[in-house]
């Protein structure tokens, strides 16, 4: 039994190619050699549980590196193959796939529209690595001799009798000298590339070094356990799951040891086949909430991180694991965006989640409150992104308000009706630059919800669309209805002129009024469509020139004295600073300002102990 010949199929100038588009992403040749091993072990299991061959102890993946000869050999104790299935599937069927692979490649010029996870090219792509590739195999067929083949890829192999004594076959790749490839032949490498990719596959995979140091019993030392998990937590019914194995779970695929707020345990079986855990992590206001990671699975395969294309994007704001047996892999992200299969995980997974969340606001709504500040980041950006979300959770958005209550909407505009208030919303967008203004808010027994995250300028303009009659005004912008009421304003025309031609470079408009309270000489009022427009624009790190209106108050003192002033220099002083202290409440005190502020500030000191 010896055999030597020419690859029927000519891959000599598809592999540089092939090598070239799957460069960063040239590890996955351990995923697809894995994977075939899972394979065998499967049929095997069949074969056995027919009674046509004799099941292992125990079923079994070995990965060894070998530095000296620079190999990295995978065995697997599955149903093995005979010398014509080696032909079959090895000479044809192998290569066969690489040809597919680099049809379905070579058009898609669009690096978005890549290859779902790169699945497809199977066997071959060991060459990426490899500069020749050696097979033992032996079928469970007792009557079958033992295997061997060799080949560097390009066109030619040959086969003979093999070595192996027991059933299952042996990889054995000579890795390539290329820089990039050296480090494949160490534990540590072999690892990575298996913690990434078969962390959780069902057959035990041990990873070892030949050569390595033994223990006691002379085994080597790195076989003790096994690399993967065989039956991660997503396969269990979630009413056989502690609170404790969730969190465990959670710190192992994730690395954060910082407690998830709670989880859904999503379990379809039709239309589609679905299984996975969804984490909502404690989330912040920060630019980096935006980046969640969902790992998704094929049969306890890893695909790839975040796929847009079957997870709704909004959820990539959380972290979690979803297996999806069915899903098509070897197809390009059009294809999915298109597919119907991809658009029913991505509505069930959506149901669940704002299931889950309807859930928790009725069973537990005090919990559901302390909740929110974590989580309203994500239900904002979720009805942003997606109608039907937002029709689902509507009832259950909450507004925390100044005096740290929370309200639905409909609850929030019912109070104002009650105390006969304007029907509109005022809201805080600074908790620390509006300081002042909520003071204020407080002192005259008025409310303001708080909208402070990157979302809310986007998020308070779509509910206004889609609530009519309702309106949301900035509490800067609001702060002279609440404070204004009638009083005399007149005989203080010549000191608004004043100010204008003061503060003229300064870009502000000047208005006199009588506010309520005589503590006050002026405020800042900044103009509504203005403030959105600013807060929108710093999102995505521009700039939007904004103007405000300095509204000095007739009823304070000093501004009364002003109107009647003759010495100009003291006028101005106490005018620039009036000006900057309402700047400085408002929190909008440029830097150069701040400085010649406290310099005035000083010199008033000084002046006072003379």
């Amino acid at each position: 039994m010896k055999e030597k010949g020419n690859i029927s199929i000519n891959t000599e100038n598809i592999l540089p190619i092939i090598k070239k588009w799957l460069y960063s992403d040239k590890d996955i040749f351990l995923r697809e050699v894995v994977s075939n091993a899972i394979d065998a072990v499967t049929k095997h299991k069949k074969v056995s549980s027919l009674g046509e061959s004799e099941q292992p102890e125990k079923y079994r993946i070995d990965v060894k590196v070998n530095k000296k000869n620079k190999t990295v050999t995978v065995s697997d104790n599955g149903i093995g193959m005979t010398f014509d299935e080696v032909k079959q599937y090895i000479n044809q069927i192998a290569f066969s796939g690489a040809i597919d692979f680099f049809e379905k490649y070579k058009d898609k010029t669009d690096a978005t529209d890549q290859i779902i996870g790169h699945f497809g090219l199977g066997f071959y792509s060991v060459f990426m690595v490899s500069e020749y590739v050696e097979i033992q195999t032996k079928s469970y067929i007792e009557s079958e001799q033992p295997v061997y083949w060799k080949s560097d890829g390009t066109s030619g192999y040959e086969m003979s009798e093999g070595t192996r004594q027991t059933h299952g076959t042996d990889i054995i790749m000579h890795i390539n000298s290329d820089k990039e490839n050296k480090d494949l032949v160490n534990v540590w490498k072999m690892r990575e590339i298996l913690d990434k990719y078969c962390k959780f596959l069902p057959v035990e995979i041990y990873l070892s070094e030949e050569g390595a140091k033994k223990d006691k019993d002379g085994k080597d030392a790195s076989e003790e356990k096994p690399v993967n998990n065989t039956s991660p937590l997503w396969l269990k019914d979630a009413k056989d799951c502690t609170d404790e194995e969730y969190k465990a779970f959670y710190r192992e695929v994730f690395r954060d040891f910082k407690e998830p707020l709670f989880w859904i345990h999503l379990k379809m079986d039709y239309p589609v086949n679905l299984r996975g855990i969804l984490y909502f992590p404690k989330l912040t206001n920060e630019y980096n909430t935006l980046e969640g990671k969902i790992q998704l699975y094929c049969n306890q395969v890893y695909v790839a991180d975040n796929i847009k294309e079957v997870i709704p994007e909004y959820l990539l704001l959380l972290k979690g694991v979803i297996d999806c047996p069915d899903l098509p892999l070897n197809v390009s992200r059009s294809f999915l965006q298109n597919d119907g299969y991809s658009g029913k995980i991505a509505g069930h997974i959506s149901k669940k989640v704002s299931d889950k969340l309807k859930q928790l606001y009725k069973s537990d709504a005090e919990q559901y409150y302390k909740y929110w500040d974590d989580i309203n980041i994500f239900v904002k950006y979720g009805c942003l992104k997606e109608e039907k979300f937002y029709d689902k959770v509507k009832d259950i958005i909450v507004y925390k308000d100044i005096y740290d209550k929370h309200h639905t909407l409909e609850q929030y505009k019912k109070i104002n009706e009650e105390k006969k208030q304007k029907d509109v919303i005022y809201y805080v967008s600074d908790m620390q630059k509006q300081a002042q203004y909520i003071n204020i808010f407080k002192e005259h027994q008025q409310n303001a919800v708080i909208l402070d995250n990157i979302l809310d300028s986007h998020f308070l303009t779509f509910i206004e669309s889609n609530n009519p009659g309702t309106s949301f005004m900035s509490i800067d912008s609001g702060i002279k209805d609440v404070l204004a009421e009638e009083g005399a304003t007149e005989g203080f025309d010549d000191i608004k002129k004043f100010f204008l031609e003061l503060l003229k470079d300064k870009k502000v408009s000047v208005e006199v009024e009588a506010l309520k309270s005589s503590d006050v000489s002026a405020v800042i009022i900044s103009d509504e469509y203005e403030s959105r427009m600013k807060n929108m624009q710093t999102m995505y790190g521009m700039e939007f020139p904004s103007s405000n209106t300095l509204v000095l108050n007739t009823r304070h003192p000093v501004i009364s004295k002003l109107a009647t002033m003759e010495d100009e220099q003291k006028k101005s002083d106490i005018a620039i600073y009036i000006y900057q202290l309402a700047m400085l409440s408002a929190g909008k005190l440029e830097k150069e300002d701040m400085t010649d502020f406290l310099k005035r500030n000083n010199e008033m000191l000084n002046k006072s102990t003379e």
